[in-house]
């Protein structure tokens, strides 16, 4: 392992929670297991996700490794970060097809030789209905509702299912299959990111540690998102790219 980049911590990172306690992991030399996930709800990836995967790299290049989450199984909740309505629920098939593109932007920036890829399936494909209640449990509705989104929804008498209830549980519970050290994630994931990390604590694992990433703002002056059509995507040509 190489020395700590000064910057490392800083440069393209909003907030690392706790950074203190994670600059003394990195120190000690050991190789982290890195945590990104990403929803295949569209196709696509756009360049609001590279900065988290350049980051990635980063840490990579320093020896760490990688795990990429796709989330094949949330993917069909949808995650509800930002939303003022229910999303759309995605048939199994159409996250797969959206998947398999994904495999080719994430590589883009990710070396792929150090990389583990990792799909929710593995874990929630034999998850019983007791699992799913143990995980429920866990969390209360004054938790759930310190969820910006859903309190907003909540308040002004929105449709908010059990079931986008369950996505930060979902996502959180990722970390503990996977036991992530540290998991990235742009600022609008920090209350799913802090569910992982009470997750592991509760179920006697090292919490992960969280460090979150800028939002950069897409075609319309909003965050780049793919709910928005906003985005500036991977894949278009540098012509396209530019023009955007």
């Amino acid at each position: 392992m190489t020395r700590l980049p000064d910057k490392l911590l800083s440069r393209g990172v909003v907030e690392v929670i706790i950074e203190t306690e994670l600059r003394e992991r990195l120190a000690s030399g050991k190789p982290l297991r890195l945590k990104q996930g990403f929803d295949p709800s569209r196709p696509q990836m756009h360049i609001g996700h590279a900065v988290g995967l350049r980051k990635l790299r980063q840490f990579q290049e320093l020896g760490h490794q990688v795990v990429l989450i796709v989330g094949d199984w949330t993917a069909q909740i949808g995650d509800p970060s930002g939303r003022d309505a229910t999303r759309p629920r995605l048939t199994a098939a159409m996250v797969q097809e959206h998947a398999r593109t994904y495999m080719e932007q994430f590589f883009r920036i990710i070396d792929r030789s150090r990389t583990e890829v990792r799909w929710q399936s593995e874990w929630y494909g034999d998850f019983k209905l007791e699992n799913a209640l143990d995980l429920a449990g866990r969390f209360t509705l004054a938790q759930m509702l310190a969820h910006e989104t859903f309190r907003k929804r909540y308040d002004e008498g929105q449709p908010l299912t059990i079931l986008e209830l369950m996505y930060p549980m979902l996502q959180g519970y990722d970390s503990v299959a996977i036991q992530s050290d540290v998991e990235f994630g742009g600022t609008d994931q920090k209350f799913n990111n802090l569910a992982g990390r009470e997750l592991m604590g509760q179920m006697g694992l090292p919490p992960q540690h969280v460090l979150l990433l800028p939002l950069i703002p897409g075609t319309d002056g909003r965050k780049m998102g793919k709910s928005f059509d906003n985005t500036v995507d991977i894949l278009l040509s540098p012509a396209e790219m530019y023009g955007k």
